[in-house]
């Protein structure tokens, strides 16, 4: 019997699966590489680190919007992403430890002792390092293994605390301009707004089951 011809690897990362899911990781990731690119040749201006920082933490961010803006995209009638909500989720916490590994090495150079102090004396740090925080085990837990092993509403009301981390992802970048540019604004005001959403959702939610009962005929 003659032997299939083996899939070359880029061709099986490609199409996979779901082919679909893999080029969004890896067009997600390619902002990050052209910005180290840009960095490793001099080409991110007179504070190349902090550029680079700034720009890892606002792709950061936008992906946390995205993560946020995919259930009521289908709610609201718009295209149903559900399926990649995980992969645009992990993109975002990719990007906050990229953001994060900056800070640390290039910003501090690993110096314990002073990062620590910024972490106690810098309001915008201590923000940042909550919303990273709150994004750790939402990273580790996204996978069916870990839905099975934790149930489904468990499961659930943990990854709640994707609203926490984009708040405070939104805070920690209007505190971290020291000032009121429009940028931060604008994403502050999309976090809000989809918050806003999901909140309203969630009670149209609960509420339907009573507005049915009550709708019901008698003796039914």
């Amino acid at each position: 019997m003659a032997r299939s011809n083996p899939v070359p690897w880029p061709r099986r990362l490609l199409l996979g699966q779901d082919p679909i899911r893999r080029v969004i990781y890896i067009a997600g990731i390619l902002p990050a590489v052209w910005y180290f690119h840009l960095g490793i040749t001099d080409q991110l201006g007179a504070d190349p680190q902090n550029t680079l920082e700034r720009l890892l933490g606002l792709w950061a961010l936008r992906f946390l919007i995205l993560t946020l803006a995919i259930t009521p995209l289908r709610r609201l009638g718009g295209p149903n992403l559900l399926r990649y909500r995980r992969a645009v989720g992990l993109l975002a916490f990719y990007y906050a430890t990229l953001h994060l590994t900056v800070y640390l090495v290039l910003d501090q150079g690993l110096d314990l002792a002073a990062i620590w102090a910024d972490i106690v004396k810098r309001p915008y740090i201590t923000v940042g390092m909550l919303a990273f925080t709150l994004l750790v085990p939402l990273a580790v837990t996204s996978n069916t293994a870990m839905i099975h092993r934790l149930g489904g509403a468990a499961w659930q009301r943990l990854h709640r605390l994707v609203y926490v981390a984009a708040a405070a992802g939104a805070i920690h970048f209007i505190m971290l301009v020291k000032a009121w540019p429009p940028e931060p604004l604008i994403y502050a005001g999309i976090v809000a707004l989809l918050l806003l959403v999901r909140l309203w959702l969630h009670v149209q939610k609960k509420l339907r089951p009573s507005s049915r009962k009550e709708r019901a005929p008698a003796g039914a």
